[in-house]
Order: C-alpha cells, then structure tokens, then sequence
C-alpha cells in the first residue's frame, strides 16, 4: 500500500493598476496639477540653458522620455526625479513648488528676488495691482 499525498501551490497574484494622467489627480481628497513637475523641469532646464538632449545625457534618460515629463504626459519615479533634480543643480521644492503646499514659501522667494531688483516706483505699481486682486478674489483664506 503506498501513500500518496498531493502538494497543492497556491498562487495569488494581485493586479495593481496605476494611472497617470495628465489632469488633475486627486490624492487624500486634495487636486494636485502633477503636470507642473514637468513644466518646473522646462522652466529650470532653459533657465541653466540646457536642451533637451543634455539634460537627457547628464540623467542617464533618453530625450524622448524628457520630453514626456516636461509635457506632463509621463510622472518621473521618485529615483528619477532626484537625478533629473541633480542634473539641473536645483532643489526638490523648486520643481514641486506647485504641488506642495509650501512650495508657495519658494514661489514667495523667488517673487521677493525680483521684487528686490525693480524701482520702489515699480514695486508700487506691483503691489497696487495684487491688492486690487486680492479683493476680488473669491479665494482668499482667512
């Protein structure tokens, strides 16, 4: 009489979909514009006047897949976006400036380094025209 015993595997496989979309993605009930990695990206490649094609070279990433993330059709992996951030010589918060809520304190910055360089006629003008903004503003946070 011989023994026979069966050995059943059980295999569970589960399907994770990710979504990446160039519109507005919701993320703990909050909208965030992820398109603006990529614009922030653009903005500081042509600011260190850098093409696609060197900043491409210096990330290790082909000049196609650049160009999808500076049109915000393709969202970077943290590890890609630290090398892209390296290659351009700026900080994180200077690319996600506009998708983290104190991104606005770098926004704030930079607009007060520019500020610094007009006329105090010229500032004038400026904050005139963001007071009068401001009171017709239909968002404005107490």
């Amino acid at each position: 009489m011989a023994l026979v015993s069966a050995v059943w595997f059980v295999y569970v496989f589960m399907v994770m979909t990710y979504t990446i979309s160039v519109y507005d993605t919701l993320i703990g009930g909050v909208v965030v514009k992820l398109e603006t990695i990529g614009k922030n990206i653009r903005k500081y490649r042509l600011m260190k006047k850098l093409r696609q094609e060197d900043l491409a070279e210096k990330a290790d990433l082909s000049i196609n897949y650049v160009g999808a993330i500076e049109r915000g059709e393709k969202i970077p992996s943290l590890e890609t976006l630290l090398v892209i951030i390296n290659a351009l010589g700026v900080s994180a918060d200077m690319i996600l400036a506009d998708v983290i809520d104190t991104g606005y304190l770098v926004k704030d910055s930079l607009l007060a380094e520019k500020l610094e360089k007009l006329s105090a006629e010229d500032r004038s003008k400026i904050y005139d025209v963001i007071d009068t903004m401001l009171k017709h503003s239909t968002q404005v946070k107490p």
